[in-house]
């Protein structure tokens, strides 16, 4: 799991006041200057850090021009690790230099720069992203016409990441009115342009004649279904690379009043009003400075129940880090005014102190077993079931790399079945300076992917669940125990299955990345597409990736991001930009775009597309086609567009 992280506008620091750092900056004497010395060279050392992944955009020099000693005077003394609560350096390098440079001009760290120049302002923003300011993008927001655009009839027909609270991704025929028969009449209608961005990592939720969707410089946008102008914007401290979790309600309510959830990169929850935008609450539901939220939270009976991951596996690279103490853990609000009802934790005991590594650094554990993916609602059980990742300190747990239930009303946890035992992994494993790696050394095979709860064609329910290791695992959702298991994909440390599957009618369609990340497995990659027959585990057809990339740079065949499903249809996007609908009786490809193409955008910005990841797959509605498509990060296509897709005019 190579990572590079992040950093935007509000940055969360919670406790920022329990950094030293003042308005003005210290007074010159002999001894802090040699405190200035150890800085510059913790400093260099963090250069070497940001590099544990290549720059994916950008310029890579911006990584020696003058930001780096605006970083070292203002800002190393508290994100090298030395505050407790403030993001660690290896946090503040994901998102655009826009963002960053609002942090210090609007957010809370306006205080904390207002020492800096302008100009010193700008050097940072581009030195801790790789982007130089106006390199991401120059969009100008088409505003809609002001008035009362909210549709009361347009009642969502999707409240949850995973379209159903079974999260199986499989849309009904009524709501996506969408066939084979269709799919020569579909044509791009719209494109939009995300701002200040190179990915796009959130699904988008479609109700009330809008689109509801996150994006890299923590916008959050209500645009307008028919036309893609935009209603309302949303500014979060963060990238929201999350879903949209949508309160539902009657057709025809005219007094509905709607909130949407989500998360952000630096770990916080919100809910906005669906109307207006407005923040209704906000919370930060665990205080770790490297705690973070990527999968969507999930919606049911008035209760939100939230993932909460980690990017702490990043700043362990460097020696003098004291890995690891993070705990992946789930936490339920009431969804409505926010109050916290419950946090159950992966791992029950709290870390402590281990050893000391080669560089006499304290390092703590059990740790990790962050939860990545947007958690299933069992409604028969009473229970949410989530996948794991795995351990970032020695020693091991039982529940990393693991499928968990935990009930509903309590937290409680009801079983745990883990698939890959001893996986302790974290990035000093993958560099020259390994102090912080544990022995066990990987291979980092988490459940990336969200587990969903489906139904075989005997009527069986197993509660599914796809792994990096490219392995596909069903499970009885009453006991956690093996139904069956199949070695799909090859696997490795971006999938294997990565970021979702889609279930229905008794077929588990599986994506498969086998993205070549210079390890070596004992088998050869499969990427591509696999039906596997949820009575027996077996595969039914393939359709494997066909390589079109012609040495682009960053493009690869395979799948990584999650997938949706259709009567009679799957809808893929690849790692080669192209989105893809198939067979879903015989997995052939029925229709394809290439979303990397240039578009003109409704505000006028020429942009374009590029791989298609994460958990922002496609989703269909209305016999209407959406996809987000970008993802520059981890070696992949950056892009910036959201695209929908209909019929096309009748001739006159």
């Amino acid at each position: 799991m190579t990572i590079k992280t992040a950093f935007g506008f509000g940055l969360v620091f919670l406790a920022l006041a329990a950094c030293d750092q003042t308005a003005e900056p210290p007074a010159a004497t002999e001894e802090p200057a040699a405190a200035t010395e150890e800085v510059e060279v913790a400093a260099n050392d963090a250069v070497e850090m940001i590099d544990i992944a290549p720059m994916q955009v950008g310029d890579a020099s911006l990584a020696e021009g003058p930001g780096l000693q605006v970083y070292v005077d203002a800002c190393a003394s508290c994100h090298e690790g030395q505050v407790a609560k403030a993001p660690h350096r290896a946090m503040l390098n994901i998102m655009s230099p826009e963002s960053v440079y609002r942090a210090l001009t609007e957010g809370v760290m306006v205080e904390n720069a207002e020492f800096l120049s302008d100009e010193e302002k700008i050097h940072v923003s581009e030195y801790l992203t790789g982007l130089r300011m106006g390199e991401a993008s120059e969009t100008t927001l088409l505003m809609c016409e002001a008035g009362d655009w909210f549709d009361a009839d347009a009642a969502p027909q999707t409240t949850n990441w995973g379209l159903k609270e079974d999260n199986t991704r499989f849309i009904d025929g009524d709501v996506a009115d969408l066939t084979a028969d269709d799919l020569d009449n579909l044509e791009l209608k719209w494109a939009f342009a995300y701002p200040d961005a190179v990915r796009a990592r959130s699904q988008p939720t479609i109700a009330a004649g809008a689109i509801f969707v996150g994006s890299h410089n923590g916008m959050v946008f209500a645009l307008d279904r028919a036309s893609g102008c935009v209603h309302w914007t949303f500014q979060a401290s963060a990238e929201v690379r999350t879903g949209i979790a949508i309160d539902p309600w009657d057709a025809g309510d005219t007094e509905a009043d709607p909130q949407l959830h989500f998360g952000d990169l630096l770990g916080n929850v919100y809910a906005i009003k669906a109307r207006t935008g407005e923040l209704v609450w906000r919370d930060r539901p665990d205080d770790h400075p490297s705690a973070t939220i990527t999968g969507t939270p999930s919606l049911h009976n008035g209760k939100l129940y939230v993932p909460i991951s980690s990017l702490e596996v990043t700043p362990a690279a460097d020696p003098r880090y004291e890995c690891c103490t993070f705990r992946g853990s789930v936490v339920a609000y009431d969804a409505t005014g926010g109050a916290k009802l419950w946090q159950s934790f992966t791992i029950e005991e709290e870390p402590t102190l281990q050893r000391q590594n080669s560089a006499g650094t304290d390092n703590y554990g059990p740790s990790g077993a962050p939860i990545w993916n947007s958690p299933t609602i069992d409604v028969v059980r009473n229970q949410l079931i989530v996948g794991t990742g795995e351990n970032y300190s020695s020693p091991a747990t039982l529940t990393s790399d693991a499928l968990i239930a935990f009930d509903l009303d309590t937290g409680e946890m009801n079983w745990a079945f883990q698939a890959t035992p001893n996986d302790v992994w974290n990035t000093a494993c993958d560099s020259d300076r390994p102090a912080n790696c544990p022995v066990e050394d990987g291979p980092d095979f988490d459940f990336g992917a969200s587990t969903m709860l489906a139904t075989s064609a005997s009527g069986r329910d197993l509660a599914l669940g796809g792994q990096k290791s490219g392995v596909a695992h069903a499970l009885d959702p009453e006991t956690g125990e093996v139904v069956w298991q199949n070695q799909v994909g090859r696997g490795g440390v971006q999938g294997g299955i990565h970021f979702g599957m889609a279930a229905g009618n008794g077929v588990l369609f599986v994506p498969v990345s086998d993205f070549p990340d210079g390890q070596t497995y004992p088998e050869p990659a499969r990427p591509g597409l696999y039906a596997v027959d949820l009575d027996s585990g077996e595969i039914t057809w393939s359709s494997p990736s066909v390589d079109v990339c012609d040495g682009r740079p960053f493009c690869h065949p395979g799948i990584s991001g999650a997938i949706t499903a259709s009567p009679g249809l799957v809808y893929a996007g690849g790692m080669d930009g192209v989105l893809r609908i198939h067979d879903s009786a015989s997995g052939d490809v029925l229709w394809e775009h290439d979303t990397t193409q240039e578009v003109t955008a409704v505000d006028g910005t020429v942009a374009s597309g590029g791989t298609i990841g994460g958990g922002a797959a496609p989703v269909v509605m209305d016999g209407h086609l959406y996809v987000s498509s970008g993802y520059g990060i981890y070696g992949h296509m950056p892009g910036r567009v959201l695209l929908v897709f209909g019929p096309a005019e009748a001739a006159e």
